[in-house]
């Protein structure tokens, strides 16, 4: 039997595009799944509305990831290929208001069947419930449903994802069998991810709701031991402020706002709310002065123009001084939620241990794409889209090598 011209190993994003540009080329390409269904998290991500990427200009785009080293390969495959990529299946898309794009039918379903049957009709040929369990000698072996196989491609994508939502596929197992190889992987870090919060009971009719209408605002500032009797005057330098949303789960915070800054969070950096974000504090003096003493606390700031939701922040953390932080209600943050909850992570295949076209400098041969590189991006359609570009990337070079 011939050698296997080209192997890739994990069925999401990065590795079905990879497994595209190979098949493109005339090799014959295996994609292995150790799931009994391929693109698991890419299906979980569609579920509230596949956002495919971000139409925005090129430098603001390309700002918003921390990794230099991507910046080719998104000029390469960036928010207009995708767009194009995505017609080229069949998929209409449309830009919301903020700039993210989603396809008409917004599910992630549709894409990914049009897409498997693309690729299945080149010739592609996909197995599941084959889960890689490590190297022999350089051939790798795999746990499948007929036995331990083994496998010796001439190009092998390495498309296995990061460490976060192990249920659906990324579990980083990979991570001690290319170390022992001599390749270079940074530690991982949770990204866009929640925090946790030591609510008291008064919150919990309150979890599950959005809290909207508000800034929040990062400070140089650590936040004391005591977390319902901190104060904002230690407050110092503000490193980052963005007007968003949030949501107040049993567990702490999480959504959209709180992904916007969560580098800062997760370096312990101090977390502020202005619950009131087109008021002075000036205009809100002015305007509790005209209110009757006589009130009650709830019903003075529901006239101010809070919800009760934002109310329920006020008495959880200024409860002794209900007016005094409106402008600037600190929130005590513990620390972000585990690793495997994570949206995305940090860290990965270092940088140095990969050529210019995502070849592992110690193993030859061995391509690597997506969240198992070392970067990070906010959502909004950054993540998948360097995840597409990167298999797009991997699979173009290892093409090129079989070449």
């Amino acid at each position: 039997m011939p050698p296997l011209d080209a192997l890739v190993i994990g069925a999401g994003p990065a590795g079905l595009m990879a497994a595209e540009e190979l098949v493109k080329s005339g090799a014959q390409v295996v994609v292995i799944e150790a799931k009994p269904s391929v693109a698991r998290k890419f299906l979980m991500a569609g579920k509230s509305g596949l956002n495919v990427t971000k139409d925005e200009d090129w430098e603001t785009f390309v700002s918003r990831y921390d990794c230099p080293h991507l910046r080719p390969i998104l000029q390469d495959f960036g928010p207009k290929e995708v767009q194009a990529w995505c017609r080229a299946l069949g998929q209409a898309v449309y830009t919301g208001s903020s700039g993210r794009v989603f396809p008409v039918a917004m599910k992630a379903s549709p894409l990914l069947r049009a897409w498997l049957q693309r690729l299945t009709s080149q010739g592609v040929e996909i197995r599941t419930r084959w889960r890689w369990t490590g190297f022999d000698g350089s051939a790798l072996t795999f746990d499948t449903p007929a036995g331990q196989q083994t496998l010796a491609p001439r190009v092998t994508i390495l498309a296995l994802g990061g460490a976060s939502w192990s249920r659906l596929g990324s579990d980083g197992a990979w991570v001690p069998w290319l170390r022992a190889k001599g390749v270079q992987v940074s530690n991982w870090q949770p990204a866009n991810m929640g925090f946790r919060v030591d609510w008291s009971p008064h919150m919990t009719p309150f979890f599950g709701q959005p809290v909207k209408g508000v800034a929040l605002r990062v400070c140089s500032s650590r936040i004391s031991s005591t977390p319902r009797t901190v104060s904002p005057r230690g407050v110092h330098e503000v490193l980052d402020e963005q007007r968003g949303e949030f949501v107040i789960s049993a567990k702490g915070l999480e959504g959209g706002g709180i992904y916007s800054i969560y580098k800062y969070l997760r370096d312990a950096y101090t977390l502020a709310i202005d619950l009131l974000p087109d008021l002075s504090q000036d205009e809100i003096t002015r305007r509790l002065s005209k209110i009757k003493p006589g009130d009650s606390v709830t019903n003075r700031l529901r006239k101010l123009g809070l919800d009760p939701t934002r109310i329920a922040l006020v008495m959880e953390f200024s409860r002794a001084e209900p007016f005094a932080h409106l402008k600037n209600l600190p929130i005590p943050l513990q620390g972000p939620r585990p690793l495997d909850e994570a949206i995305s992570v940090a860290g990965g295949i270092a940088w140095d241990a990969l050529t210019p076209d995502l070849e592992l400098k110690a193993i030859p041969g061995i391509f690597a794409a997506g969240e198992m590189l070392d970067w990070e991006a906010p959502t909004g359609g950054y993540l998948l889209t360097a995840a597409w570009a990167t298999g797009r990337w991997a699979g173009r070079a290892a093409a090129s090598r079989l070449a």
